[in-house]
This record gives structure tokens, C-alpha cells and sequence, in this order.
């Protein structure tokens, strides 16, 4: 049924919202990388810095830069 809805299979959707998330926490606050994929519930920053990456082609960091 989600996938009649959104287009997107039941994990792409999942990424594609913990994207979102992580996109707004990088943009509106301070916090680390690390502190950010545990959040969104990583228990490692490097799993949640290689999804980020696939997901966007650019790096938690590099998006951060990108706003400033």
C-alpha cells in the first residue's frame, strides 16, 4: 500500500524521511555529525555519513558548508 501511495518501497521511504530530518538538523543546528545520526538512530556516524551520502552525492559536512 505504500508503495501505491509514495512510488517509494517501504525501506526508501524510511531513508528518504531520515534524510529529510537529518537535512533540516544540519541546516537549523549545531550539531556535530555524530550527535545527528545518533538522533535519527545510528549507532554509527559512519553508516548514517555513507546513506547521507548516497542518498544526496555529497557529504553531511559538505551540505552543512553549503549554508554557510
Amino acid at each position: 500500500m505504500l508503495s501505491s501511495l509514495t512510488g517509494f518501497n517501504t525501506q526508501q521511504y524510511i531513508q528518504n524521511v531520515i534524510i529529510e530530518k537529518a537535512k533540516e538538523k544540519l541546516s537549523t543546528t549545531n550539531l556535530s555529525v555524530s550527535e545527528i545520526a545518533y538522533e535519527l538512530g545510528f549507532e554509527h556516524s559512519q553508516s548514517f555519513s555513507k546513506l547521507f551520502k548516497t542518498k544526496t552525492n555529497v557529504s553531511p559536512l559538505e551540505f552543512r558548508q553549503s549554508f554557510n
